[in-house]
């Protein structure tokens, strides 16, 4: 059936529509960026992955020794978006209550007792579970639910979470006791891992000059406090719109079965090292970041370069290793950049 003028002027003003919204995306994000770098020099990757994983609506695993500034990172997210914030000390004792919140025995004014449920602080947009691994197994399932349903459950009474809510978590590397490793159904929730490195001599001076003298500077909130929730909310859906060709559904699938053990596409270092591979969260992730990726790019549909760039950081925490790799020394990370480069 051919198409009308009017049908054409429709689509037309549709496409400048989307252009329109893709640049103040661009503008939106470069802009907290540049707010974000002023407290942190020298992390304009760490920066960037974990602003693109807010956008996509996941949540973020940081990695790191102690006094690299991941608590920094987070604090300043929230200001800079405007977003309500609390932040999570977690320890040996804390207990799954004194997360998700608990019922407590009230009385009114006419003497008449009753439960009320008095919310914990995982009711934030804006999570900060600081070294979220030196809590017990069962304090850190208290953050699945929520994490993944967007919900708390207390007594069998279900509390919605208010939206955008993400959580961002630190960990250190290399700190092993009165630590509890995260289980693989923990790990699966965060949408990416990102490893937050040393700084480099040049950078280790410019923090301090920046941070050792009488002068500090601040975070300029980029948004208006009633319309933060609303304009990430927008972004995010505008993630989602990102166009997707069939072919690239395909690259992510095989890209998730080279490094499933037994898969038809599994390489000889999967096959050699990896015990237990990616799921669908895992490509589920590793497409929604790389749609944030394309926006940034100024475009409305995904490249396969887009893919590549989200490989490692979406799948390097979903793979499971045997203790040959350990053996070898071999890390997710060598395993994933082999898939990565693959013609």
């Amino acid at each position: 059936m051919p198409t009308t003028a009017l049908q054409r002027n429709h689509l037309k003003l549709e496409v400048m529509g989307l252009e329109a919204e893709v640049k103040g995306f661009q503008t939106l994000f470069t802009g907290i960026e540049a707010e974000l770098g002023k407290v942190l020099s020298g992390s304009q990757d760490v920066v960037r992955l974990t602003l693109a994983t807010i956008f996509a609506g996941g949540h973020v695993l940081l990695e790191g020794v102690p006094g690299l500034g991941k608590t920094l990172l987070v604090k300043s997210i929230a200001t800079a978006f405007g977003l309500d914030f609390k932040r999570i000390q977690f320890t040996p004792d804390l207990m799954p209550s004194d997360i998700t919140g608990t019922q407590v025995l009230t009385e009114d004014s006419d003497g008449r007792r009753a439960f009320q449920f008095k919310p914990g602080p995982i009711f934030a947009n804006v999570v900060l579970a600081d070294e979220i691994n030196r809590a017990t197994p069962k304090t850190q399932a208290a953050l699945l639910e929520a994490m993944e349903e967007r919900q708390v459950t207390v007594l069998d009474q279900t509390h919605k979470l208010e939206q955008p809510f993400f959580v961002l978590a630190t960990q250190n590397p290399i700190e092993l006791e009165g630590t509890y490793p995260l289980p693989e159904a923990q790990l699966d929730r965060f949408l990416v891992k990102v490893l937050v490195k040393s700084p480099s001599s040049q950078t280790l001076k410019e923090i301090l000059m920046r941070t050792t003298g009488a002068k500090t500077v601040g975070i300029t909130q980029q948004f208006p406090a009633q319309a933060a929730a609303a304009e990430v909310e927008r972004c995010k859906q505008l993630v989602r719109s990102v166009v997707v060709a069939e072919q690239l559904f395909e690259a992510v699938v095989r890209m998730i079965g080279a490094v499933t053990p037994g898969g038809l596409y599994a390489t000889e270092l999967t096959k050699k090292y990896v015990r237990c591979g990616p799921g669908p969260r895992g490509a589920q992730s590793l497409v929604l970041l790389a749609k944030v990726y394309a926006l940034l790019d100024g475009r409305i549909n995904l490249s396969l370069d887009d893919i590549r760039a989200c490989v490692v950081p979406t799948l390097r925490h979903r793979l499971i290793l045997n203790f040959q790799a350990e053996a070898d020394s071999i890390a997710s990370d060598q395993i994933l950049e082999q898939v990565r480069t693959a013609k």
